[in-house]
């Protein structure tokens, strides 16, 4: 079995225990603070999640480095042939809620490039998992991307300030937008096809994206920054200036609409 195949399994156990760990919290169990760094919530659920990952994966895994949104950062990462990237609970504010969409995002990196991922929805009891060459699949059934290649004719994923004028070189057509909490899910969605693309311009943590990455590139999407350059991951700081996912001829109309202005 290629190591990217025993990678997705892995994940995929791991990221079923956390969602079995999550739903356990009660919204008297949460202990919800700020981050001193950017304000942002994290619970005594995130936490849980990230130590019960940390224990499950680096075990099986010693020799892998980790980035976590919720761990101290390990520089020892960026000697590691192979990274594991994980936000415990991606939509920390849609779990406090009590809603239902948020998500586990679990990624495996080499040589920047995703190689396994996993992304669940314990909620919903959805299961996207990937290994790089092996194609994607929710709940065990192959998945694929829309071939919608034109934006006025397509279903975009992206937060309101998207469509935002200094972004376009020329006005945009009426979009049909939604929006969804958590990012891991967004990419999910255009992996299958319910969506045709996914935009977000705000700078954005590998941990948010890396297991969506995948997902959508073995689904035929092709996923660039805004800028139109491929990511690559376990960076020293992080974070892209945000994400454009879509099928490859639709991602090309985007990116020709787009300004490349920081």
């Amino acid at each position: 079995m290629p190591a990217s195949d025993s990678d997705r399994l892995l994940l995929e156990r791991a990221a079923r225990e956390a969602g079995a760990l999550a739903k356990s919290f009660g919204a008297n169990d949460l202990d919800v603070r700020r981050k001193e760094a950017d304000g942002s919530p994290v619970t005594a659920a995130d936490l849980a999640v990230n130590d019960l990952l940390g224990s499950t994966l680096r075990t099986a895994r010693p020799s892998y480095g980790w980035l976590s949104e919720e761990s101290a950062e390990d520089p020892a990462r960026h000697a590691a042939e192979r990274v594991f990237i994980i936000d415990p609970i991606d939509g920390t504010r849609s779990f406090i809620e009590g809603a239902d969409t948020w998500a586990h995002s679990l990624a495996v990196a080499e040589n920047g490039q995703i190689t396994a991922a996993a992304v669940y929805l314990p909620k919903r009891d959805l299961l996207y998992s990937a290994a790089a060459g092996q194609g994607v699949t929710l709940n065990g059934v192959p998945i694929r991307t829309t071939g919608t290649s034109v934006l006025e004719e397509a279903e975009v994923l992206a937060p309101r300030p998207v469509i935002d004028a200094p972004y376009w070189r020329v006005p945009l057509p009426p979009l049909r937008r939604a929006h969804r909490p958590s990012l891991a899910y967004r990419l999910g969605l255009v992996a299958e096809g319910r969506f045709d693309a996914m935009l977000t311009f705000r700078p954005t943590w590998e941990w948010d994206i890396a297991a969506g990455t995948l997902l959508l590139q073995e689904a035929g999407a092709t996923v660039t920054d805004r800028l139109g350059r491929p990511l690559r991951f376990n960076a020293r700081h992080p974070q892209h200036p945000g994400v454009v996912a879509a099928n490859p001829a639709l991602h090309g109309d985007i990116m020709n609409r787009l300004t490349l202005a920081p």
